[in-house]
């Protein structure tokens, strides 16, 4: 009895001093990032660019951006200084150039007021190079992951819960260029707000990260990452949408269907009037000159 009051004693002691509340501490780290771990989702893959891909990010650019861009992405300028021929790429992120990239819609053919989409020229695996370079460049928006953009995983109920919420932001934010439906729409200066139907989500995701051409950029600061799927869920279902009114129109609204009315509609009678007044007169002038 005595022997276990003696080690008794000495198991308080030990627990009592420093080291034991550090070996204690200790434990509780290794078991509880131990746990983490195993019970945590899986993360995405190290994404990290080489320099290997970096440099070969860079020999493209030289290529075929820096006519316009500058060799170190800082943008070049007219030599009166009014205009420039492509802006700096500074801070832009990987996001951009791979949004503009991989729709063709750079490098553009010659400078002008809207880069349109046309095929693309490089591979994904020159793509993802030039976007590191230009991230190598300063601090931006990197490409998405398809978990952030993707609504695979909703069910049918998160799905219109997202839908609604979505169609909110957009009507909020985004009609009065793109049309209620992403139609598209004229904007000043020779821009036009291009149709965002049928397109990737993965290149709508970025385009509201970025904000290319004269659309504002909607950070995660301003819309978060699941209210940006929620537009993308919204603009889904535009694309689902069958037209209940036959012949949309393109789903330009009211400019296209007024004027459709006015000159098909109006014009249509007035033609069909001014035929019956013609007939009217010819049958008139025919039976008086045979009475």
């Amino acid at each position: 009895m005595r022997l276990l009051n003696r080690s008794a004693g000495r198991l308080s002691r030990h627990r009592r001093g420093p080291v034991a509340g550090l070996v204690l501490l200790l434990l509780g780290l290794v078991l509880s990032g131990g746990l983490y771990a195993a019970l945590s989702p899986a993360q995405a893959e190290n994404t990290e660019p080489t320099a290997a891909q970096v440099e070969k990010g860079r020999e493209l650019f030289l290529v075929g951006c820096a006519f316009c861009h500058g060799q170190n992405g800082q943008g070049i300028s007219t030599k009166d200084g009014d205009n420039q021929l492509g802006p700096s790429l500074v801070g832009v992120g990987a996001a951009a150039v791979d949004f503009q990239v991989s729709t063709g819609r750079m490098p553009m053919t010659q400078p002008g007021a809207q880069a349109p989409r046309k095929p693309e020229v490089y591979t994904d695996e020159e793509v993802d190079a030039l976007a590191a370079f230009v991230a190598s460049l300063g601090p931006g928006p990197a490409i998405p992951d398809e978990q952030d953009y993707s609504t695979a995983d909703l069910s049918d109920e998160e799905r219109q819960e997202a839908i609604v919420r979505g169609g909110q932001i957009f009507l909020t934010n985004c009609t009065a260029c793109h049309n209620f439906d992403g139609s598209g729409g004229a904007m000043p200066r020779g821009g036009y707000a291009p149709t965002i139907r049928g397109v990737d989500p993965k290149h709508i995701y970025e385009a509201m990260l970025t904000g290319p051409q004269n659309m504002p950029t909607f950070s995660n600061g301003n819309l978060t990452p699941d209210e940006k799927r929620d537009v993308i869920a919204y603009l889904e279902s535009t694309d689902e949408e069958p037209s209940y009114g036959g012949f949309g129109l393109g789903g330009l609204g009211p400019v296209s269907e007024g004027m459709f009315a006015w000159l098909l509609g109006l014009g249509s009678l007035v033609a069909f009037a001014i035929w019956i007044a013609a007939h009217t007169t010819r049958t008139t002038k025919k039976k008086k000159v045979e009475a």
